[in-house]
């Protein structure tokens, strides 16, 4: 069985897949770490420069240089010192195809796939048994190295945690290659916008009446006035944040949240149990579909 089995190249500022090997290995953990491998691109600006992410029989290593990163996934039997060694010499012969002008122009998934021929090569030559020729001094620089500056371990929930963060928090500007779309709206998703536009229109209907009835009488209920007023206007945020990409998607959801329920509570007495409760709902439904709603994942397989 080969030591190492994939191996990927991504651009660091935003995860875009610049080259991969081609495999056609149907092992379910090979699958299983080529699917995390995606993922952590996303967020590789958040881990260190060199790292390790071990699992049953496969692991992940991953070295981080001049905006690129290069990422393979190894049998547990391969040293740790040799991994890092293919890595090396993948950053090498990554460097010496492309300069880094090219890279930073890139605009769609895997623009050098060419490249797989090369990484093919230095995968045969670490799968051979010596590693091919020279290699021992080339492992005798890469250990000494790795002594002096240790790989970061990562465990499987710290990856997730990154990946959260990065969904939630990463701005992805105009240059960064990737179109940001999230995923299509499903039924659910349509019926909570509906439910929240009724919601708002009822918020603006009472808000109103309530407050053409406060400036002709007295001003006893215009903070009631201002709980439905701002209920309106959160309800509308609400469908705002489910439908586009947002920076702190997360954090916005749930304060949105909070400060609904705080209003529908401060309007106790203007509205029955039902009527709370439905509001309350319907405000419960579009936060658990804002933070289901993940950003489409472009980095196709392209046959890698």
């Amino acid at each position: 069985m080969p030591m190492i089995l994939f191996a990927f190249v991504v651009r660091l500022r935003d995860g875009l897949p610049l080259s991969a090997s081609t495999d056609f290995a149907h092992n379910p953990e090979l699958q299983e770490r080529k699917q995390q491998l995606r993922k952590m691109s996303k967020a590789l600006s958040r881990f260190p420069e060199r790292g390790t992410v071990k699992g049953q029989d496969l692991n992940i290593y991953f070295v981080s240089s001049e905006g690129v990163s290069y990422m393979a996934v190894c049998h547990r039997g391969l040293s740790v010192v040799k991994a890092f060694c293919f890595l090396e010499d993948l950053c090498w012969a990554f460097k010496a195809c492309f300069d880094s002008k090219a890279i930073s122009l890139a605009a769609r998934p895997y623009p050098f796939l060419e490249f797989d021929g090369s990484i093919q090569k230095l995968k045969q030559q670490y799968n051979q048994i010596g590693g091919g020729p020279a290699l021992e001094i080339t492992l005798a620089e890469v250990q000494d190295d790795l002594k002096r500056r240790p790989p970061k371990a990562l465990t499987i929930k710290e990856l997730e945690l990154a990946q959260e963060l990065a969904n939630g928090h990463l701005e992805h500007g105009p240059g960064s290659g990737q179109t940001v779309r999230l995923e299509p709206v499903a039924p659910a998703g349509i019926l909570s916008l509906v439910l929240n536009i009724v919601c708002a229109s009822l918020n603006l209907v009472r808000g109103v009446h309530l407050m053409e009835n406060t400036f002709q009488d007295d001003y006893d209920a215009l903070w009631s006035v201002v709980a439905f007023l701002l209920a309106f206007v959160l309800c509308l945020f609400q469908c705002q944040l489910y439908l586009f990409h947002s920076s702190y998607k997360r954090l916005k959801a749930l304060s949105l949240l909070g400060v609904l329920v705080l209003c529908n509570a401060f309007l106790f007495g203007l509205r029955n149990c039902w009527q709370l409760l439905f509001h309350t709902v319907v405000a419960c439904l579009s936060t658990a579909l804002i933070l289901s709603r993940k950003l489409l994942d472009r980095s196709n397989d392209c046959g890698v």
